[in-house]
């Protein structure tokens, strides 16, 4: 079957009408592109591009076509860019709503400074890697144009570390965040920690130099303190927490709030996680920080009590999504910043939307999630000013924004 392809879906794949007017979706592709292929079902798996679009480019990776980190290296970075604005705006538009896009900042090639790869044992050693695409076979990938040099240099280890914490069925989920002192290494999936298990992983903390192990969220060695920097303030988040994926990106989430929040001189900081935006913020207003995991909060506070030069932060462990803050405990900020995971944050947008809070710092990882939680705000009262996209997934089809919200 040839086959046209109309535009992207938000896979990434490309789309094309079939001869009974039948959405198929065609991997690798691009708009405009003529493609050629036995369809099954919805799917062209196998493409042959008859007719090139001007926005194909050649993969910089060499594992692209096998591995299934990456979704869109053979788009040409504008075209991503534009993209990527585009599903953002799709997304408001659903709503009724529209906003400038100030821009699209895209994180640099091997500037991930946190990965999750996945290792097996095999019969000569072991297979560390990521997943290929629509697929649980792993793909090694020793030349990783996403990741930090300084995390590809990890895989001999991880490498490692697989045979000796996995039994042959099983499969390690090693999360790779590289910090000022080295590797932090937190596993999930293997072997139980049992009391000689925890000293031969120990052992090999030393023999490789990690700063920190960690075993099911539990950590087994830290030799230093694995420290990430918040704009200059130094945090020790706890293993396998949540961290911006690149500084670029985290740079530039962070830019925006600031921008969004203006010169706010109390300020509320829901899902704040470690402090990514709290501490840096706590240079110009005071901060109350709400997240629900206590750990990632203990961290936030030691590393404001270690820090000079910064307003008071408080904190306080709540799940926001159980028991948002109630508009009348709102009343008493003059800025919020909310950063929620991908279900977004309905329950406690409503409540902002009744408060009296003049100004919102919105940051989020789904278009459609905070689309309509935007509604929600402007239907209380808000006005959507602007909004900038952040592209710290290069190559995949995730999206990441910051926005400024106003009474």
């Amino acid at each position: 079957m040839t086959l046209t392809i109309e535009r992207l879906g938000h896979r990434g794949d490309g789309i094309a009408r079939g001869s009974d007017g039948t959405a198929v979706f065609v991997p690798l592709t691009l708009p405009g592109e003529v493609v050629e292929g036995e369809v099954t079902g919805d799917r062209m798996a196998a493409p042959r591009i008859v007719t090139p679009s001007a926005d194909r480019v050649k993969a910089p990776c060499r594992h692209f076509r096998s591995c299934g980190g990456c979704a869109l290296q053979h788009a040409a970075d504008g075209f991503v860019e534009q993209w990527k604005a585009g599903l953002v705006t799709s997304a408001l538009a659903a709503h009724g709503i529209e906003a400038p896009v100030l821009g699209v900042a895209t994180s640099p090639a091997q500037s991930r400074r946190r990965a999750v790869l996945s290792g097996r044992r095999t019969k000569k050693g072991a297979l560390v890697g990521f997943h290929a695409r629509a697929s649980d076979t792993v793909v090694e990938v020793p030349d990783c144009q996403l990741v930090l040099p300084e995390i590809a240099a990890q895989l001999p280890m991880l490498e490692e570390l697989t045979k000796t914490g996995v039994s042959r069925r099983g499969e390690l989920s090693m999360t790779v965040t590289w910090s000022a002192a080295g590797a932090d290494v937190s596993v999930t999936g293997g072997r139980e920690l049992d009391g000689p298990f925890r000293i031969e992983l120990a052992a090999f903390a030393e023999q490789h130099d990690l700063a920190r192990l960690g075993w099911d969220s539990e950590t087994v060695v830290q030799r230093r303190p694995p420290a990430q920097s918040f704009d200059g303030i130094e945090t020790v988040p706890p293993p396998g927490a949540f961290l911006q994926a690149t500084r670029h990106g985290e740079a530039a989430l962070l830019a925006a709030v600031r921008d969004a929040v203006g010169g706010a001189k109390r300020v509320v900081d829901l899902f704040a996680g470690c402090g990514t935006f709290s501490l840096p913020l706590a240079k110009g207003a005071e901060v109350h920080a709400v997240e629900s995991g206590a750990e990632m909060l203990k961290a936030l506070d030691t590393a404001w009590r270690h820090s000079s030069g910064l307003k008071r932060v408080t904190t306080e462990t709540r799940d926001l999504y159980r028991r948002p803050l109630l508009r009348s405990e709102l009343a008493t900020y003059d800025a919020i910043v909310i950063d929620p995971p991908r279900a977004g944050a309905e329950a406690q947008t409503e409540e902002i939307a009744a408060s009296s809070v003049p100004v919102i710092g919105a940051v989020s990882c789904n278009p459609v999630t905070f689309a309509r939680d935007a509604a929600v705000l402007i239907a209380g009262g808000y006005r959507l000013d602007w909004l900038r996209v952040v592209d710290q997934f290069r190559w995949s089809t995730h999206v990441e924004l910051a926005a400024r919200f106003a009474r």
